[in-house]
């Protein structure tokens, strides 16, 4: 389409210009026949005559009249009221008469009214002007078959390698989703092609690296209780007693716990008017172990309360299993969230490992916590943060969104 109207308009102009390189010609010529013809008029006895009257060529096609009368050349029949016109005048005029140009050009001579009048054919440049639009339309034509031809050929080896990128993208992703083109600080669209898929790439590879170890988070978490269970039935049936059931239904809840965090974990939560009382659920969290409690009543946080639970139980193990002698729960109000701190006398955590604690693979003690890792997930899909203190005891923060104010 672009094509097209670039040579639409090339050649418009090309003719445009052609034609008035064809009229100036036209009138170069007109002016040079009068000029020749003016320069042999002259005046001998009173009488305006011509010095040299035998050019024949120049009187089909050139006048001269002396005070409105004819004294040289031979006026056609059918210009011959335009040629008197032209020299009556008594300034010099161009006009077209049919395909004739005619040009009158004033003779100053001894005071007398003298004016020659030249005609020029226009046929043989109008025939040129059609032949060079002619050309024009050809050469016009010929430019957008080649332009579409370039601009397809272009346009298919473009796609054809965004196509290969594609291709090797895809199946990176399905089996070395380590590989990456990378090309480097992209100078074409092509390089941004290539970045662009390099941050897919990278996040298909974060995506698998999510599964795996969620898939292992899982299997270990599981696998405690399910060896608890097998052990108590191998036991029950080699001494010929029936299986508790208080220690089937513990286990059972312990496994259902597991699973339900793992799910809130794996998926993504929005906030949607959620609230709980934060020291309820910190008690549900505590339940069993042996920590202090030092959270003020009426405190809500933007959050479920199993939420809080799966997110402490984890720490409040981790707590435990280094503490000196004891542990707590603090929580302080700020203005837009509730810092929950669970505190310990342990060594604390070394200012160079903050971030390793919370790697996976870092798991709780005898709870239905997931580790840390897992506690730091999923507190983040819920607008909550985890952080590791290093102050020479054991200090992890838990920040939780206040619920925003109904209007």
């Amino acid at each position: 389409m672009i094509s097209t109207v670039v040579v639409a308009v090339l050649v418009v102009v090309s003719h445009v210009l052609l034609n008035r390189v064809t009229d100036a010609d036209s009138l170069d010529l007109a002016h040079t026949r009068a000029d020749a013809v003016a320069a042999n008029v002259t005046v001998r006895g009173g009488r305006v005559v011509m010095t040299e009257n035998g050019n024949e060529a120049l009187d089909t096609v050139s006048w001269v009249y002396a005070d409105e009368r004819l004294i040289d050349g031979i006026v056609p029949d059918g210009g011959l009221d335009r040629v008197e016109a032209l020299a009556g005048s008594p300034r010099s005029q161009t006009v077209t008469v049919g395909d004739h140009l005619l040009y009158s050009l004033p003779v100053p001579i001894q005071g007398r009214h003298v004016m020659v009048v030249a005609s020029v054919d226009l046929r043989p440049y109008q025939a040129s002007v059609r032949r060079g639009l002619a050309m024009s339309l050809i050469l016009g034509g010929l430019s957008i078959l080649l332009a579409g031809a370039v601009a397809y050929l272009a346009v298919r080896r473009a796609l054809r390698v965004v196509h290969d990128m594609a291709a090797l993208a895809d199946d990176w992703g399905d089996h070395e989703p380590g590989r990456r083109f990378d090309l480097g600080e992209p100078r074409d669209e092509f390089g941004e092609l290539g970045r662009t898929l390099d941050r897919l790439l990278e996040r298909v590879e974060a995506a698998l690296a999510d599964e795996r170890r969620l898939t292992d988070e899982i299997a270990h978490e599981l696998r405690t209780p399910m060896t608890v269970l097998r052990g108590e039935a191998q036991l029950a049936q080699l001494s010929g007693r029936e299986l508790a059931p208080e220690s089937v239904l513990r286990e059972v809840d312990r496994l259902g716990a597991a699973v339900t965090t793992i799910l809130s974990a794996a998926r993504p939560r929005t906030g949607g008017g959620t609230r709980c009382d934060l020291r309820a659920a910190a008690r549900l969290a505590i339940a069993g172990r042996s920590i202090d409690l030092s959270v003020p009543d009426g405190i809500d946080v933007a959050v479920t309360g199993e939420l809080v639970v799966a997110v402490l139980s984890p720490l409040l193990d981790n707590s435990l299993r280094h503490a000196a002698s004891h542990a707590r729960v603090t929580a302080r109000v700020q203005p837009r969230c509730v810092v929950i701190e669970v505190l310990d006398d342990g060594p604390g955590f070394d200012p160079a490992e903050l971030d390793r604690v919370f790697e996976a693979g870092v798991t709780g003690g005898d709870g239905h916590g997931l580790g840390l890792a897992v506690a730091r997930r999923l507190a983040a899909s819920a607008g909550a943060e985890v952080h590791a203190i290093a102050d020479g005891h054991g200090r992890v923060e838990v920040t939780f969104p206040l619920p925003q104010p109904t209007l």
